[in-house]
């Protein structure tokens, strides 16, 4: 009796085990991998094929050959922390609680109760990695928030914000729970490393995989190797080259990601998505990024400040050098991947994002939800802004600026809870890509229209976000940040002394 039992168990076992791999084969050959590529204050006109005229991308501009570039791609936010939660969560990042950059150590972060495209994409049978800036939470690699696998990566190489001290041999990044100290190179390049090992001998080769690739360039504190500097050597400002040398030396990294794919012969079951998290940041010392023909920069609502890079090659279904005007944004991530990878949309909690797979065929999205984006700490008066066809709407905010710093106040928070829309811009993009001229006067009905759109919009999200704890900003980055460059110029100085 009891060998029959045994035998029952085993016929059993070896049944299960018999299923659980034919559907994982099944998964595999049925279900395309994926690729996102995030870039970190890369303006619209940042690189080559997007118009900048001295800035050299080689490698995207071949991707950008062989598939679909978007022109009216955005970010999900005018800023990083937002944008990446956006991108994740496929809603609006003021929804879901970031509503600012999140420091180190900040009580502010993406809540368990999130549901990213990572966790979706797991619980499906992807294989789930993430390598370069996390920046969903403040309590990196510390108790008290959720880290990478519990947002749905099964293995992770990450920074909480920035490649500290710069670029260049960076000691911050964190694999899978453990310090990995100090790390000769330069970030794109580290990262790029990181993911192709991953690719090449630590995925499960049995599952599609869901990679996100998230660079540190050309954000602060930028470093660059010598031979990309070397490129721009003839520019008058002494940290040009630096900057674009920075944005040519995260193309070559690109680039060896891509030749990666066709070395493991991965391509033709890949589909790669390239953007950037937000616009230039133009710092004062690197006033170098590009926003193209667009208004503004990182932190604006205008065109520059949410406008961003787009492409992506899906081979089979996005054509060879095709250019899309669609606008799509960084929200519609989550519920694209969705339905590429047949996974159902969660239903239980608003999704602001929606499938631009119609662009690959030349379809037009329906959207059930307006592109949206809120920023109440942006240093430009309009705070919201909305988008529908090719019309904008930006409102300012009743009350009292808030900060664009890094300290969660109490006063802040209720202020945000607080907040009515006040005055309005209104721009016809297709006919002003540079919101130039304002056509809240001339277009009332118009602007009636929208405005009760937004303001309905704008006071769902806003009742929606939680209210965070008080926090004070310790500065922790910036006491890097400062300590290196004033290396630097002690450095120069007894250099010239010489």
């Amino acid at each position: 009796m009891i060998v029959k039992w045994q035998r029952l168990v085993l016929i059993l076992f070896l049944f299960v085990a018999g299923f659980q791999y034919t559907r994982a084969s099944e998964v595999k050959k049925t279900r395309p991998n994926i690729i996102v590529v995030l870039c970190d204050d890369l303006g619209y006109g940042d690189i080559a094929c997007f118009g900048h005229p001295v800035i050299q991308t080689p490698h995207l501009d071949q991707f950008a050959k062989e598939g679909m570039k978007l022109t009216n791609c955005y970010a999900a936010a005018a800023n990083c922390s937002p944008s990446r939660t956006g991108l994740m969560t496929g809603r609006t990042p003021h929804r879901v609680g970031v509503h600012n950059w999140i420091p180190h150590d900040s009580t502010m972060h993406v809540r368990k109760k999130e549901i990213t495209v990572a966790t979706l994409l797991r619980q499906s049978g992807y294989a789930t990695c993430h390598v370069g800036k996390w920046h969903l939470n403040g309590l990196f690699n510390k108790p008290g928030q959720p880290q990478p696998p519990d947002h749905g990566f099964d293995y992770w190489f990450s920074t909480q914000n920035n490649a500290l001290p710069t670029h260049e041999n960076p000691d911050n990044f964190i694999r899978n729970g453990k310090p990995v100290g100090k790390i000769e190179g330069y970030a794109s390049h580290i990262v790029t490393k990181e993911a192709i090992g991953w690719l090449r001998e630590k995925r499960d080769k049995e599952k599609p995989f869901f990679m996100y690739v998230c660079y540190h360039e050309p954000h602060e504190p930028i470093n660059s190797a010598q031979k990309y500097k070397d490129l721009y050597k003839n520019s008058k400002h002494p940290t040009l080259a630096n900057h674009h040398g920075n944005i040519t030396q995260m193309d070559a990294a690109f680039g060896k990601l891509m030749k990666a794919l066709d070395d493991q012969k991965l391509r033709d079951n890949t589909i790669v998505i390239f953007t950037s998290d937000n616009g230039p940041a133009i710092t004062r010392r690197h006033p170098h990024g590009s926003a193209g023909p667009l208004r503004d920069k990182k932190g604006y609502n205008y065109e520059g400040g949410i406008r961003v890079p787009g492409i992506i090659r899906y081979p089979g279904k996005t054509k060879a050098g095709t250019v899309c005007n669609t606008p799509v944004s960084g929200v519609d991530i989550l519920p694209t991947l969705c339905e590429i990878a047949n996974v159902p949309v969660p239903t239980d909690r608003k999704i602001d994002g929606t499938s631009f797979t119609p662009i690959f065929s030349g379809q037009k999205i329906e959207r059930k939800v307006p592109l949206y984006w809120q920023f109440n700490a942006s240093r430009g008066k309009p705070k919201v802004a909305m988008r529908v066809g090719d019309w904008k709407i930006l409102a300012t905010l009743t009350g009292d600026q808030i900060k664009p710093y890094g300290d969660i106040r109490e006063t802040d928070q209720k202020a945000m809870k607080k907040a009515e829309l006040k005055s309005f811009e209104l721009y016809h993009l297709n006919a002003d890509i540079g919101e130039t001229t304002d056509r809240a006067q001339s277009e009332p009905e118009r602007l009636k229209k929208m405005s009760a759109q937004l303001r309905k919009m704008y006071r769902e999200v806003r009742d929606e976000s939680p209210i965070w704890s008080p926090w004070k900003w310790t500065h922790i980055e910036g006491k890097v940040i400062k300590a290196y460059y004033d290396a630097q110029k002690e450095k120069k100085k007894a250099k010239s002394k010489k």
